[in-house]
């Protein structure tokens, strides 16, 4: 089983299913719309840009788990994303990334590229996952980490 077997929900509640992007590398990230952190959504949509034509997409997941830092529904996030990012790569429903309701997702992200001496636990907001066209994990980035510093990894799996 790969990354690209799971489903997930949709900004609506639909359930999709990861395999849409089979083949393709995948940048994962779990996001917030009132963090330090959230001008990262200007260079994960020029990463989106500059790359997606190559087989390259970001998905984001909304998390309220750091701070309260995401406390809109689907219809607020979405359009705070569009109007404030003019975000085009999907943006999911709000989920865990920790915890016993962790989201299946990122509970297969963290045990393939775990963190910092092996740690499981996401940290905060905007920490980003590098998944490869295997539908593997084979990065893991923390919320300080620019996205315009993953280019050159993105590029190497491309």
């Amino acid at each position: 089983m790969t990354i690209t077997d799971l489903t997930v929900r949709t900004a609506d509640g639909a359930t999709t299913g990861l395999g849409q992007w089979r083949g393709q590398v995948l940048l994962i990230v779990n996001t917030a719309s009132k963090c330090g952190f959230t001008p990262q959504y200007d260079g994960l949509e020029a990463l989106h840009r500059r790359f997606g034509s190559r087989g390259f997409e970001v998905l984001g997941f909304p998390c309220n788990q750091f701070g309260a830092q995401e406390p809109g529904d689907a219809a607020e996030i979405a359009s705070f994303c569009s109007l404030t990012y003019d975000v085009t790569f999907p943006v999911f429903a709000k989920i865990d990334v920790n915890g016993a309701a962790a989201d299946p997702l990122f509970e297969r992200l963290k045990a393939e590229a775990p963190g910092l001496l092996g740690s499981k636990a996401i940290k905060w907001n905007f920490t980003k996952f590098l998944v490869d066209r295997a539908g593997k994990a084979v990065g893991r980035y923390a919320p300080t980490t620019k996205p315009e510093a993953i280019a050159a990894d993105i590029e190497a799996l491309l």
